[in-house]
């Protein structure tokens, strides 16, 4: 169990997260904030407490890695590697756009703390199965719901369960909606803890709003003697921020005056509650 003092300490990175993920969206006026909002709880658990890594060495061989397999969620791991100081802060207001070290979906060659080029979905997660194979440390990745259907994402589930890469763990961001609607209407993905666990990984689902759960899930998972560990996040897409949460298509949004406007709102909320952390 987290003591109260570190439950805050990550709490407040969470909302800072989403403060800078939402903030540099308005400043761009469209982007993947559905996705991105939905998985800051777990960023938060990952950088600001269980991954060893170091902004000043950001290649360190001895570092854990992270792949973000879901790239479009791109936002929220740069909010956070900002926040962590691999960059500037003022990086976050040039996301897709010309020049940009920070691409519309994640890059390594171009972004201080990224592992892995992603953004075809389906692939991150295979390459996360690599680096595994390859290291002692940790590798984490996170891939959506809907990326799950793509086949390749179960080939290295198979993968990594027969090499028994107890150093490897796969968060799913189970927030029930992809792209072009919700996962239950497109292509219902089931009870995806058994399926996991089925294709030999340990397997558990916590409520991916709950630091606590977050956390522990994944000492759980840093424990695991022959097995790799799938943690499924029962999340919200937009979670945390009411006016996205509501929009039903929030995968990906273009912004007008009223919606600005929502949003710059919620910021406030979000900085009192910051605030209140403090």
């Amino acid at each position: 169990m987290l003591s109260s003092s570190t439950l805050k300490k990550i709490e407040r990175l969470n909302l800072e997260i989403k403060k800078e993920t939402v903030n540099a969206l308005l400043h761009m006026g469209y982007g993947h904030f559905g996705g991105s909002l939905s998985i800051t709880e777990t960023l938060a658990c990952l950088y600001g407490l269980h991954l060893k890594h170091d902004p000043l060495i950001p290649q360190d061989p001895n570092r854990d890695y992270f792949v973000l397999s879901k790239g479009h969620a791109g936002p929220a791991l740069y909010a956070t590697l900002s926040l962590q100081g691999y960059f500037a802060r003022d990086w976050l207001y040039t996301i897709n756009q010309n020049k940009t070290r920070l691409p519309s979906h994640a890059d390594m060659n171009l972004t201080p703390g990224v592992d892995m080029t992603t953004g075809s979905l389906g692939q991150g997660i295979s390459c996360a199965a690599g680096i595994a194979v390859g290291t002692n440390s940790m590798v984490y990745t996170i891939v959506g719901d809907g990326e799950l259907q793509e086949g390749q994402c179960w080939e290295t589930i198979q993968f990594a369960a027969h090499h028994q890469l107890n150093n490897f763990v796969v968060f799913i961001d189970n927030n029930k909606r992809q792209l072009d609607g919700y996962i239950s209407d497109v292509q219902n993905s089931f009870n995806l803890e058994d399926k996991f666990r089925a294709f030999g990984f340990q397997s558990l689902t916590v409520n991916g709003s709950n630091i606590q759960q977050i956390s522990s899930a994944i000492d759980i998972a840093k424990t695991s003697k022959n097995r790799p560990t799938a943690i499924i996040l029962d999340t919200t897409k937009g979670q945390g921020i009411p006016t996205v949460e509501n929009i039903e298509a929030n995968h990906h949004l273009r912004l007008d005056d009223k919606l600005v406007e929502q949003l710059e709102s919620d910021l406030l909320s979000l900085a009192q509650k910051i605030e209140e952390l403090s």
